[in-house]
């Protein structure tokens, strides 16, 4: 018996669920914990990782890399570019977009989502999430260890984050920001080439700028 069009929509929907149920089932029993380079065998542990995103995420672009114990929770809304990583432990909300050749170190965590706090009449346990902001990270894109970003913080193409940052706000292109919060350093390509940014730029006070000339002026 043929199925009209809606049934035969439907049909494809129920199978497309229940693939992913299964991918995040095998994913999070076990797969999650294959073999992370440069251990044995993980060129199959990426294989493995690589083919169940793609059965889980809205979008998984090819050669993309995911690490032992990666959590990105359901998937849904999760965007992942061709060629970028998911890290080593990992900690990833839904509302994240990864551009292309992202490269990421151990221990990320990527939040969408936070709590009310504000009211002091009501514990905090009781005020409810606030509404998610999506998180975007562009292209070419290097996140060192450790780096945590808070919700709607979009990360421009070919920045870099250093190691233990804390990004609280949004990073323009090209620019390179380390610390908590999260300053402008420089700018990728830019060494020795124009002034260092200004405070109104990098969020540093001008006592700050001035120890920050003296380190990049010395030898």
């Amino acid at each position: 018996m043929m199925l009209d069009k809606p049934a035969s929509s439907r049909l494809l929907a129920v199978i497309r669920s229940g693939l992913r149920m299964a991918a995040l089932a095998l994913y999070y029993g076990g797969a999650q914990y294959f073999p992370t380079q440069p251990v044995p065998g993980w060129r199959l542990g990426y294989s493995i990782r690589r083919w169940l995103l793609g059965h889980i995420v809205e979008q998984c672009g090819t050669g993309v890399i995911v690490k032992g114990r990666a959590y990105f929770g359901t998937g849904r809304h999760l965007h992942v570019g061709d060629r970028s990583q998911l890290g080593q432990n990992l900690r990833a909300e839904s509302d994240l977009v990864l551009g292309t050749d992202v490269v990421m170190g151990p221990d990320v965590v990527l939040m969408s989502s936070a709590h009310a706090f504000e009211a002091t009449n009501i514990p905090v346990n009781q005020q409810g999430a606030l509404t998610r902001r999506p998180i975007i990270i562009g292209n070419d894109v290097w996140i060192g260890t450790r780096v945590i970003v808070l919700p709607g913080v979009t990360i421009g193409n070919q920045a870099v984050i250093g190691a233990g940052s804390v990004v609280t706000k949004s990073v323009p292109a090209g620019a390179i920001v380390a610390g908590n919060p999260a300053r402008i350093i420089r700018y990728r390509g830019d060494r020795g080439s124009r002034p260092l940014p200004t405070p109104e730029e990098s969020g540093h006070s001008s006592v700050e700028e001035t120890s920050l000339t003296k380190v990049s002026a010395s030898p």
